[in-house]
């Protein structure tokens, strides 16, 4: 079987961000990167069914040559091969436009199973799986906390609110986007990383995918007008006293404030 697997390149968790000059990103020379956390979720239970058994683990982004260092890391974890979609037409797109490059490299590859991760740790949308599914024509299933295959199918438990869960039985192909903790995520070995200069990187353009004038700033449907660092607030007052006083309190309040 072949697994395609979508990671997405992101500021590292420690980097100091700070907004560039239109306010429109964050200002990206002289930052870390590493691969998005929830990722790396999705490629470590790729290369679980690949020690499994037999199956291909194919890694797929979108982004500048940055992005190179992550795709080795991932050939390092043990994929097998990647994909770069390298282009300054299909940067700036918004979650269609990752959703449409996503659908054109799946219908090259014709992937058994197709992971991600639930969202992104910078723009928190989780549009494109779901998005990339109906592209696709494949049924999909998100905020995975557990996968367990059969012949032909997939059945996982969801995660929903008030730390519910949902159990779903997909047909495969199918696509899951999985949630942080799905797993134990492995490290690249010494081993991994020397034979992960000799697995392929495969790059394309938008051109290479036919999606010409489809993706990138231009057909975005979606724009970011504007970011910026929350404002400080002026303190807290913090109630006290029994159980009813602070009840009693706190309704007072909200009605000072005309919120109730």
């Amino acid at each position: 079987m072949k697994i395609m697997v979508c990671l997405k390149q992101v500021p590292h968790q420690d980097a100091r961000l700070e907004i560039d000059s239109d306010g429109t990103w964050i200002k990206e020379d002289g930052i870390k990167f590493e691969i998005n956390s929830y990722d790396t979720y999705a490629l470590e239970e790729a290369l679980r069914i690949k020690d499994a058994g037999e199956a291909e683990v194919v890694v797929v982004s979108i982004g500048p040559d940055r992005v190179t260092q992550a795709l080795r890391t991932a050939l390092g974890m043990g994929a097998d091969r990647a994909v770069h979609v390298k282009d300054a037409a299909v940067d700036d797109s918004d979650s269609l436009g990752i959703a449409k490059v996503l659908a054109a490299v799946a219908k090259e590859e014709s992937p058994d199973l197709v992971l991600m991760g639930l969202m992104a740790d910078d723009g928190n949308f989780a549009a494109v799986g779901p998005m990339l599914a109906e592209l696709m024509g494949i049924p999909s299933a998100t905020a995975v906390v557990k996968a367990e295959r059969a012949e032909g199918t997939v059945t996982c438990e969801r995660e929903l609110e008030g730390g519910a869960l949902e159990v779903v039985e997909l047909p495969t192909p199918a696509l899951l986007a999985v949630q942080t903790g799905l797993n134990q995520v492995r490290y690249a070995s010494l081993k991994g990383i020397m034979a992960a200069k000799k697995k392929p990187i495969d790059t394309k353009t938008a051109e290479d995918l036919g999606l010409t004038g489809q993706v990138g700033a231009a057909a975005s449907k979606v724009k970011v007008e504007k970011i910026y660092v929350p404002p400080k607030g002026e303190g807290a007052e913090m109630i006290e006293g029994s159980t009813d006083e602070v009840v009693e309190k706190l309704l007072g309040k909200i009605k000072e404030l005309g919120l109730l």
